[in-house]
């Protein structure tokens, strides 16, 4: 395994840990990588039988680097040519049952690997020059790695319960690399559900992010579905599962057809919030769902009530409520009406009011939209968005002659009060929405020339006279 660690680093840390007469390890994320050939992300976790903290200052010394120390938690860090080191002393760990947060003591290697989280992160590559690379896996992480499986070293029922946050880890690790979790694993993580609430929401969102940034997030969602995490960790979303069935008229299962739109979206953008949008977009249907004898069952209005939602889900998930959650929101808010207008005639003033309201980010909801077509019906499927692509030139043409996107009015309410020598109240208001709905609605062009005409036309039937002396 030498051509592993072909970096100076590794050279310059073996010598050091021999002059030391210490032992050291990479363990985790970089072993697990290298055996599976994946890009190294610059992060590096070493172990050192001893003090991990001691040896990093040493280490600082030699490179003179500068070594950030963290006594509360024995660890120090260290950059050197963009690597991140992070040096721990091995260790052994023991848990309360009301706490996340372990009994350290010092330990062995073998110590230091049965705590670790799964067989695939307990892997080690020695640095010291008699061993220099020698692979050190007790929990045959390499045979998991090539049955794509995540297991853990030790009872998974243990593994769990001590740190509640491994059930996520273990999700998103299967949904990031497409691996299976052990069924042992998937019986402990539905046992142990109940310990997630001893977790910060901060934490477990953060590993909800990671499973949304996938590259096929339903997988991971299965997985929390099925375990029953989801149903603590985000109710609205577990809302969305099932059909309701009267006179024999059913309706699809929006819990399912979201991870399709989920899937869709991922497959077509690296965005995280385009991805909530797509998690969110008909996140009210539950609360909206109604059946009518005559046409089945409707969720109207869901697309009102979830943009109300979303700030409440986001402060809950404790996503960030500034123009993150706005753009989330907008979207939720808007999913539709592209949809109505694939399926009617495309007008003008339609394409306006929906580029006025999107603004830069009609690109983002058309996405959006595209990935919402996940009927099996090939026929309406192709229908759907062959009109789409209509919507999208029409949309293209608008904008390139009315400049509709980021509106902005091309008379001000300033330049309304000057003209008719009034002060601020709801007559300017008016005037000014009445300009916007002309524009809008194709009555007038989008010009200041063409708005002063309307204004000062709209303001002779309001009673006001125009001052023609003014210069605006």
């Amino acid at each position: 395994m030498r051509e592993n660690l072909q970096h100076p680093i590794f050279q310059i840390i073996r010598d050091l840990a021999d002059t030391e007469q210490v032992e050291c390890y990479v363990v985790g994320g970089y072993v697990r990588d290298c055996i599976m050939e994946r890009s190294f992300k610059n992060d590096v976790d070493l172990v050192v039988i001893g003090s991990g903290i001691d040896f990093a200052s040493k280490l600082g010394e030699v490179l003179h680097t500068k070594v950030a120390v963290y006594k509360s938690f024995g660890t120090a860090m260290l950059v050197h040519d963009g690597i991140n080191l992070e040096f721990v002393g091995a260790r052994k760990e023991s848990y309360r049952s009301n706490s996340r947060k372990p009994v350290v003591e010092d330990g062995t290697l073998e110590d230091d690997q049965n705590r670790r989280d799964f067989t695939i992160n307990a892997m080690a590559y020695c640095l010291n020059a008699d061993r220099f690379g020698e692979l050190v896996d007790p929990f045959g992480g390499v045979e998991d790695i090539q049955n794509r499986i995540i297991r853990t070293p030790l009872d998974p029922d243990i593994t769990f319960s001590d740190d509640p946050l491994r059930m996520m880890r273990a999700i998103r690790f299967a949904t990031q690399l497409n691996f299976k979790i052990d069924v042992k694993a998937i019986q402990a993580i539905a046992e142990n559900v109940e310990r997630i609430k001893i977790i910060s929401k901060e934490r477990i969102t953060d590993e909800l992010n990671k499973i949304v940034m996938a590259s096929r997030p339903s997988v991971g969602f299965r997985y929390l579905f099925d375990t029953g995490l989801l149903k603590i960790i985000f109710p609205a979303m577990y809302n969305l599962h099932g059909v309701d069935i009267i006179d024999g008229r059913g309706h699809k299962d929006n819990f399912y057809h979201t991870l399709e739109v989920l899937d869709n979206v991922a497959a077509m953008s690296d965005d995280l919030w385009l991805r909530w949008s797509a998690i969110m977009h008909d996140i009210a249907k539950p609360a909206t769902k109604r059946y009518d004898k005559r046409i089945g069952w409707t969720f109207h209005g869901h697309e009102d009530r979830g943009a109300r939602m979303v700030p409440k889900l986001f402060t809950e998930l404790k996503l960030p409520l500034h123009d993150k959650m706005k753009f989330v929101q907008k979207l939720v808010q808007l999913h539709l009406r592209p949809i109505v207008l694939a399926q009617d005639i495309v007008t003008d003033s339609a394409v306006r009011r929906l580029l006025y309201e999107a603004g830069d980010d009609i690109d983002a909801l058309m996405l959006l939209c595209h990935a919402d077509v996940t009927t099996k019906n090939e026929f309406k499927k192709k229908k759907y968005r062959n009109n789409f692509e209509l919507v999208k030139q029409k949309l293209k043409d608008v904008e390139e002659r009315d400049r509709i996107r980021n509106w902005q009015p091309p008379v001000s309410g300033e330049d309304i009060m000057a003209l008719f020598g009034i002060g601020p109240g709801r007559i300017v208001g008016t005037i000014k929405n009445a300009m916007r709905e002309a524009i809008l609605e194709g009555e007038i062009p989008n010009s200041r020339e063409e708005a002063l005409s309307f204004i000062i036309k709209k303001g002779k039937q309001m009673g006001l006279s125009s001052k023609t002396n003014t210069v605006l």
